[in-house]
C-alpha cells in the first residue's frame, strides 16, 4: 500500500480507536482460528466495489470486460456452485472475462475473474473450476483482508494502527491507492496463503465432482500457458515486466505437483461426476473465444507494442488485418483511431471511436479517445463530457483525468482543474508541465500556499521548459507575499 495512503490512514486514526480495534478478532471462516483483524466484512465488499473497476481497467493487463454473454453464462454457473461450497457463500459474488491476453486471474469480495488468455488456455471444466476454487479460496480465507492488516501494522506500527473506518470514507482511499497498486496488491500473497488457496480450490472442486487430480494438470498448463506467452511478448515489454512480477508472486511450477498430490491423497473419497472434467463441453462452448485470442495475439498485441514503439506503418498494417479478421472487437477499432489521432486523422478516429463504442457502449478508452479529440480540437465542453463517461467506467484511468483537468484548465475553471491535475501528478510526478498548471490554478483560486509548493516542484522537475521559466517568476513573486503573510 502506498505511503501516501497509509499517512491519510494516521490522519483519521483516534487513540479511542486504536485501543478499540486493537482488542477486536474474527473468526478466520476457514481454519475457525481467532486473528487480529482490521477490516470488517462490510469493508471487504465495499473495498472489492471500489478496486475493480480500476482493476479490470487499469495496469498492463487490464482491457475491460471480454463482451460474450452465452460463455460468461455457462462460466458463471460453474463459479456459483463453487461459491455454494465455499466456506463464505454468504457474500456477493459476481464472474467476469478480463480481456486481456496477459494469463492470469484473481478474486476480491464480490467478484471472480479470468482473463482471456488463461481462459483460451485451460483444457477442461476441471482445470477451470480449480483455478476459481483457487482464487475464491483467497477471498474465502481472508489472505486479502489479512493482507490489509498486516501491511497496515508494518507501515504505521501498532500504537497507531487503530482503523474504524466507515463506507464513503474507504472508498475514497480505496480510490486513491490507484489501480496499478490495487491490482498489483492482490497479487502478493505469501506462499502459505497459496498453499491453503491449492487446498480449498482441490477442496471445492472436488465437492463438485471435478476430479481432482486435474488441479495437477491445471497448474503444469499454467506453466505452458505462461512459458507461451513471455516468449510472445519480447525481452523488454512493459507486459514482460508486469508478468514477471506476477509470476513471483504466483509459484505455479512442478516444485509444488507433489504438495497437490499429498493435498488430494487427504482428501476423503470423492464422488467424480461424469468424466470429471467435462471437457468437451468446455472446447466447445471457448471455440470462438481460444479464436478471438489468437488474433489478439498474433495481430493487435503486436500492433499496440509497434503503436507503443512510434512504429505506426507496421501498427496500422496489423490492427487492419486483426479487423479483417474480427469486426467486433471495440479494441482493435479504438487503436486504430488512436493511430489516426496520431496522424492528426480527426475525421478517421472520430470514426473508429464510434464503431468501437458502437459494439460496446462501455469501452472506456474509445470515451478517452473522443475526449482526447475534443479536447485537440478545442471542443472542451464536449471533452468534458466524454471524458466523464470514461472516468464512470474507469475512475482511475489517469490520462483522461489529465485531458479532463487540462480541459477545465482551458474552460477557466481552475477549481474543477486542480481535482483532477493532482489526480493524474499523484501517478506521473515527472510530468513536464502538470506542476506549473497546477500552481495557475491554485493561484487563481487564492491558495497561495499550495500554488508556491506547486510552482517549487515545477521547477525540479522541469526547470528549464516554458512552464519550469513561469514557475521560477511567480516563486520570486510569491515568496515574499506568503513571508508577509506568516509574520
Amino acid at each position: 500500500m502506498p505511503v501516501r495512503l497509509f499517512s491519510r490512514l494516521v490522519r483519521i486514526l483516534s487513540p479511542v480507536l486504536v485501543l478499540v480495534v486493537l482488542a477486536q478478532c474474527a473468526v478466520n471462516p476457514v481454519t475457525g482460528r481467532q486473528e487480529l483483524m482490521l477490516v470488517s466484512e462490510s469493508q471487504e465488499i465495499g473495498m472489492g466495489k471500489e478496486f475493480y473497476p480500476s482493476a479490470m481497467w487499469g495496469d498492463v493487463g487490464g482491457g475491460g470486460e471480454y463482451r460474450d454473454e452465452q460463455l460468461r453464462a455457462y462460466l458463471k454457473e460453474i463459479v456459483l456452485r463453487i461459491h455454494a461450497v465455499s466456506h463464505r457463500p454468504n457474500l456477493p459474488v459476481d464472474f467476469s472475462i478480463q480481456n486481456s491476453s496477459v494469463p492470469n486471474a484473481w478474486a476480491i469480495p464480490g467478484h471472480v475473474v479470468m482473463t482471456r488468455g488463461l481462459l483460451a488456455g485451460l483444457q477442461n471444466e476441471a482445470e477451470f473450476a480449480f483455478v476459481m476454487g483457487h482464487e475464491m479460496g483467497h477471498v474465502a480465507a481472508r489472505h486479502y483482508a489479512r493482507q490489509m492488516t498486516y501491511g497496515i501494522l508494518q507501515q504505521i506500527g501498532l500504537g497507531a494502527a487503530g482503523i474504524a473506518l466507515s463506507g464513503s470514507e474507504y472508498a475514497d482511499l480505496a480510490l486513491g491507492m490507484g489501480a496499478v497498486a490495487s491490482s498489483l496488491l492482490l497479487l502478493k500473497y505469501s506462499r502459505d496463503d497459496e498453499l491453503e488457496a491449492d487446498r480449498l480450490g482441490i477442496e471445492y472442486m472436488a465437492r463438485l465432482g471435478y476430479d481432482p487430480r486435474h488441479a495437477i494438470q491445471a497448474h503444469r498448463n499454467l506453466e505452458n500457458i505462461s512459458r507461451a506467452y513471455l516468449e510472445s511478448a519480447g525481452k523488454e515489454t512493459q507486459e514482460r515486466v508486469f508478468f514477471e512480477d506476477l509470476l513471483s508472486t504466483h509459484p505455479r511450477t512442478s516444485v509444488r505437483i507433489e504438495e497437490l498430490q499429498a493435498m488430494i491423497g487427504r482428501l476423503r473419497t470423492v464422488q467424480i461426476a461424469g468424466d470429471g472434467t467435462f471437457q468437451d463441453r468446455f472446447r466447445e462452448r471457448t471455440a470462438a473465444l481460444r479464436n478471438t485470442d489468437r488474433i489478439y495475439r498474433d495481430f493487435y498485441d503486436p500492433a499496440v507494442r509497434a503503436f507503443q514503439s512510434e512504429r505506426l506503418d507496421e501498427a496500422e498494417t496489423l490492427v487492419g488485418q486483426a479487423i479483417a479478421k474480427d469486426q467486433r472487437q471495440p479494441a482493435f477499432h479504438t487503436l486504430k483511431g488512436l493511430l489516426a489521432l496520431k496522424r492528426k486523422n480527426h475525421a478517421a478516429a472520430k470514426t473508429s471511436f464510434q464503431a468501437a463504442l458502437a459494439l460496446d457502449e462501455r469501452y472506456a478508452p474509445a470515451y478517452r479517445g473522443l475526449g482526447i479529440l475534443s479536447y485537440q480540437e478545442n471542443d472542451y465542453r464536449g471533452g468534458i463530457e466524454h471524458l466523464n463517461r470514461c472516468l464512470s467506467l474507469f475512475p482511475r484511468d489517469f490520462v483522461a483525468h489529465y485531458f479532463m483537468g487540462m480541459s477545465y484548465f482551458k474552460a477557466g475553471n481552475c477549481e474543477s482543474a486542480i481535482r483532477h491535475l493532482s489526480a493524474f501528478a499523484d501517478v506521473q510526478p515527472k510530468h513536464p508541465d502538470v506542476h506549473g498548471r497546477l500552481g495557475v490554478c491554485y493561484e487563481k483560486t487564492g491558495n497561495l500556499s499550495s500554488a508556491y509548493q506547486s510552482y517549487a516542484t515545477q521547477v525540479k522537475v522541469a526547470p528549464d521548459n516554458e512552464m519550469g521559466k513561469h514557475a521560477a517568476s511567480r516563486l520570486a513573486v510569491l515568496k515574499p507575499m506568503l513571508q508577509k503573510q506568516s509574520r
